[in-house]
């Protein structure tokens, strides 16, 4: 059975990602892309799809112990996990060196004290789980083939097999290392080169010190700051600019239920805060990278939009189900690709046109196709931003007029006139002067419910909806408007769980809510940020501080963040580590400080 979800650490190399739980085993990697078949799938099956699980000896492979204590290496995405045992400590280095050539995924195994028997058990299942591989020597390496892929397997130890799976047994001393490496290649080119473990170690470990060096954030929450960019880092596809989601598909929102989706792909919104956030802590270059990716996969076609992209640019994402693997804790259906592809989401508009001016207001060099892309949207939602749309949550119901679809029209719109005012972009000011002004009067006479002084989710509506506390975030209205406030207290009393957190929209109890899907679901933790945010905007700030510094406390013990976190069974849910968690953690962490609104 999988580790809980906040028991796993990430490692990658900005090209795929590997999940690698507390007890050694490694129960996810995608190769050589995040959104390729897995070649590990145990997460979301058993260890009968594919696992690697490398740790002391125990009797029973069933129970493996867990490492006495596990972080990463200074500020990097590599991970040390030490297991004391009653014949001595042991430490394994995990990491995956950043890559112009085959992906590889590196364990360095190192005696600490004593004389420690150790295991690597090596089970690799193709095509998720469903393909067992031909095993077998090639020039004393072991390689595994099934199809276009091959994975080889390269350690000086002896290996044999059993079970279908390969094993190695050996005992470690102290200043031992042992290194084993997996490296993918397709199957019909020449085998890989041959690992050198220790200088890519060195290697992995410059590559993240240069990097982190480049973080304009010194205030007193850097360590958490920091710990989300390198997460956000390595969900960049470097070969590209595009950035995943998540890079796991299917880890449930809701456990045991159906509110599983495959996140390892480029949406346009969560693609966009993340580059702003970025941006504001200095790192221009993944910015422009994101801003090429953009322009490619929209090309000259913005009328036909999409919400979401392939990391390299791909409109087709059809979805499927993997009925042959049961899901996470039995959370199934197990799917792959993403049938939200093509709803259409106002508000992305507003979330693209924000960020390109960020990156303008920011410095960026200036390019000609992105302020013409800019002015092609506005034209395109002057003709629809008065259409229902399925909003920033997906819904898989009946479309509907969401007021933060609305908004981030309006944003759109407003973001393009400064541009314009700007000089560095042509357009008819006066017109969408009256555009904008009649975005933001259609939202606030169908969009505010007077009796209660707040914002709804859509129009006619009564249920609430927490993306409205972005109104005060994107500029549609002042925080100290009487409804911005009316609004911010209408959602912490009736989307706010015992823990203080905030769900996304009210889904307890119903059948099919809002979003045409069975089931409850946890406290979105994006939400919770945002509500730290408004807090501090309308002078709570000793409360916005607080309840910070509690969402802070639900990272895991290496500062990682699933989607949401389950108040019932005090955990984290949804997928892991999630971009969308990460990106409000720093722009909170950045308006705190601002207003001096942190503890000693």
């Amino acid at each position: 059975m999988a580790g809980r979800i906040e028991d796993y650490a990430l490692i990658g190399d900005m090209q795929t990602a590997a999940l690698v739980c507390r007890d050694g085993t490694v129960d996810w990697l995608c190769l050589p892309r995040f959104d390729s078949h897995a070649v590990f799938a145990g997460l979301l099956g058993t260890e009968e799809h594919g696992f690697w699980r490398l740790g002391p000896a125990h009797a029973s492979d069933a129970q493996p112990p867990t490492a006495a204590r596990r972080s990463y290496r200074g500020d990097s995405l590599i991970l040390e996990s030490e297991w004391d045992t009653p014949r001595g400590t042991v430490r394994v280095t995990d990491f995956m060196p950043p890559r112009d050539g085959a992906p590889q995924l590196i364990r360095i195994v190192e005696g600490v004290s004593g004389r420690v028997p150790m295991r690597s058990a090596l089970r690799m299942r193709f095509s998720y789980g469903r393909v067992v591989p031909w095993v077998h020597k090639h020039d004393g390496r072991t390689v595994a083939v099934a199809g276009p892929d091959s994975v080889w397997y390269d350690t000086e130890c002896e290996t044999y097999g059993k079970s279908l799976t390969t094993y190695s047994d050996f005992t470690v001393a102290p200043g031992d290392r042992i290194a084993f490496t997996i490296s993918w290649q397709p199957s019909h080119k020449e085998p890989p080169p041959l690992p050198e473990p220790e200088a890519s170690l060195e290697a992995t470990e410059d590559f993240w010190r240069e990097w982190v060096e480049h973080c304009t954030y010194h205030g007193p929450y850097r360590e958490a700051v920091i710990r989300s960019l390198i997460t956000l880092k390595a969900l960049t596809y470097a070969p590209t600019g595009g950035i995943v989601a998540a890079p796991t598909t299917s880890l449930p929102e809701d456990i045991g239920g159906v509110r599983n989706w495959d996140y390892r792909y480029t949406w346009l919104r969560d693609a966009a805060i993340t580059l702003s956030s970025l941006l504001r802590t200095g790192y221009r270059e993944e910015a422009r990278a994101w801003r090429e990716w953009l322009l490619r996969a929209v090309a000259g076609d913005p009328e036909n939009l999409q919400i979401m992209y392939g990391i390299a640019g791909e409109r087709e994402l059809g979805e499927a189900e993997l009925d042959w693997l049961p899901g996470y804790e039995s959370s199934a259906p197990v799917r792959v690709g993403n049938g939200a592809a093509h709803q259409l989401q106002l508000d992305v508009y507003g979330e693209v046109t924000e960020a390109l001016h960020l990156g303008h207001m920011t410095g960026l060099a200036r390019s000609d196709y992105a302020s013409l892309l800019q002015l092609k949207l506005i034209r395109y939602l002057e003709q629809h931003w008065d259409e229902p749309d399925e909003g920033i949550w997906e819904v898989r119901g009946p479309r509907r007029h969401f007021v933060h679809s609305k908004v981030m029209a309006w944003v759109a719109v407003d973001r393009t006139i400064k541009l314009i005012e700007s000089g560095d972009a042509d357009g008819p000011l006066e017109r969408w002067r009256e555009l904008r002004d009649d975005i933001h009067r259609d939202v606030c006479e169908k969009g505010y419910d007077k009796e209660r002084n707040t914002f709804t989710q859509s129009y006619g509506s009564k249920e609430l909806d927490a993306s409205l506390l972005l109104i005060p975030q994107m500029g549609f209205l002042p925080p100290d408007d009487k409804r911005v406030i009316g609004t911010i207290e209408a959602i912490q009393r009736e989307l706010s769980t015992s823990d203080g957190f905030i769900l996304r929209y009210p889904t307890e109890g119903a059948d099919e809510g809002v979003d045409g899907l069975p089931g409850d679901e946890g406290a979105f933790l994006a939400c919770s940020f945002w509500m730290a945010d408004d807090l501090a905007m309308i002078g709570r700030v000793d409360e916005a501080r607080k309840l910070f510094e509690k969402l802070l406390s639900l990272r895991n013990d290496l500062g990682l963040l699933a989607e949401e976190w389950d108040p019932r069974r005090q955990r984290q849910v949804g997928n892991f580590p999630q971009a969308f968690s990460h990106v409000p953690l720093i722009d909170t962490a950045l308006r705190l400080t601002a207003s001096g609104a942190y503890g000693g």
